[in-house]
């Protein structure tokens, strides 16, 4: 099966930790690597960034990345992306005309749309896979919410018009169908985590590891001692993530007050020589310096994919406390090496985060609550102990990349014996 990934802004190739690089540039990647292992020809679509990127890159056996010209060659948010759709749209027409793939699969709504406009002539079927709806992003963000404003009309004739959607958890089926999308047309196919990478060998306490991050340390596990009472007095907290306010970072640090044993380390956003003159980061540091809890909290930067796993087994707990989520994956890589997990009671995160089994759920935007939670855990080392156990378990039997793979490709195989999509042009407005 020839398979074309469309990603218009989030490349498998992009350092993570970045404003507009996560979870959706990890997915791509990984399923992209296991459909490959089964025998499937991926090529991942993305909006090339940087004169210097060659049109055409080997991502490993089966998978190849095509940097598509459309826009200027440098890095646009991906709230300002839409304008340069049409030209992204007819681009993949142009070579899917002359290498007709089996199945598309878009990830992100502009995706989406670039994908249907360039395949809907051609009878080829697309499947989407949004990641993050722009009402659920109104509805939590507000006026801080900068996508284009046409996003969510866009998204409404999308789920409605594609031949496949597939939702990463059961919270977005209901979304979706609130939207307009046909029930019949959804499946449901978690994100995965690696777990030759993530894994509880060398898992320990950091209460036996006076060792500890900090600002500037490329090296999660190579840092300098923090200031402390001493090692088994602190317990260590973990966030990782992009650094954006609705991460909810700033309201972990709002519940150190009230945790005097705990540090806090916050692995993402610039690299670590840019720490320094981020804005979230200065935020975040106002934040805390305010409520007298800075020297119990330290910024990473971005940190290598491949240095995580040691950061995660060096964490008592991983907090992961956004406003809203899609997904989210951090909770699977803590989970799958041995740590708990404090979590919002949002999306993706309801079903991966199990309440009272491999973590603890909280509401969003609440500090009192994530307070309450983790002083439990702090106060129970066992507890722990048996809920990082439960999650490794949990992660090892439902997340892994090939059980993802395989659920993808057989809703790609049901779809391709349907026969060849409708012609013609998408219910889609263009030039928006």
């Amino acid at each position: 099966m020839n398979v074309s990934m469309v990603s218009e802004h989030a490349s498998p190739l992009a350092a993570l930790g970045g404003v507009d690089a996560g979870g959706q540039n990890v997915h791509v990647a990984a399923l992209s690597a296991a459909l490959a292992s089964r025998g499937v020809q991926v090529t991942v679509h993305t909006r090339r960034d940087d004169p210097e990127l060659p049109r055409y890159v080997r991502h490993g056996a089966g998978v190849r990345i095509d940097h598509v010209p459309a826009g200027p060659a440098c890095y646009v948010p991906k709230d300002e992306l839409l304008p340069y759709m049409d030209g992204f749209a007819a681009e993949l027409h142009r070579q899917w005309q002359c290498r007709r793939p089996d199945i598309v699969h878009a990830h992100f709504w502009m995706s989406g749309l670039a994908a249907l406009r360039a395949a809907r002539p051609l009878g080829v079927p697309v499947v989407l896979t949004m990641h993050a709806l722009g009402v659920v992003k109104r509805r939590h963000q507000g006026r801080k919410d900068t996508s284009p404003p046409a996003r969510i009309p866009l998204e409404r004739r999308l789920v409605a018009d594609v031949d496949q959607l597939v939702a990463t958890c059961t919270d977005e089926v209901f979304e979706l169908i609130r939207m307009g999308a046909p029930r019949r047309r959804i499946s449901v196919v978690p994100c995965g985590v690696d777990l030759s990478l993530f894994t509880v060998e060398g898992r320990q306490s950091p209460t036996n590891d006076p060792t500890s991050p900090t600002n500037g340390s490329a090296s999660p596990t190579n840092g300098p001692e923090l200031t402390t009472n001493g090692p088994a007095e602190r317990v260590r907290l973990l966030s990782v993530g992009r650094l954006v306010e609705r991460k909810g970072v700033g309201n972990v640090i709002s519940s150190l007050p009230l945790l005097p044993r705990a540090e806090l380390v916050v692995a993402g956003g610039p690299a670590p020589a840019g720490i320094d003159h981020d804005a979230e980061v200065g935020r975040l540091r106002r934040l805390a310096t305010e409520l007298g809890v800075a020297d119990r909290v330290r910024f990473l930067g971005r940190v290598d994919h491949g240095d995580l796993p040691a950061l995660y087994r060096g964490a008592d707990i991983v907090t992961c406390v956004p406003w809203y989520e899609p997904f989210g994956i951090v909770p699977l890589e803590a989970m799958a090496c041995g740590v708990p997990v404090v979590a919002s009671a949002v999306g993706g995160l309801v079903d991966t985060v199990v309440d009272g089994l491999t973590g603890l759920h909280v509401p969003p935007r609440s500090p009192e609550r994530i307070a309450e939670a983790l002083a439990e855990l702090i106060d129970d080392p066992g507890w722990r102990l048996e809920l990082g156990a439960q999650g490794a378990r949990r992660a090892r039997s439902l997340f892994s990349w090939d059980r993802v793979a395989a659920l993808t490709l057989a809703g790609y195989e049901r779809l391709a014996a349907r026969g060849p999509a409708r012609l013609g042009a998408p219910d889609l407005p263009a030039g928006v």
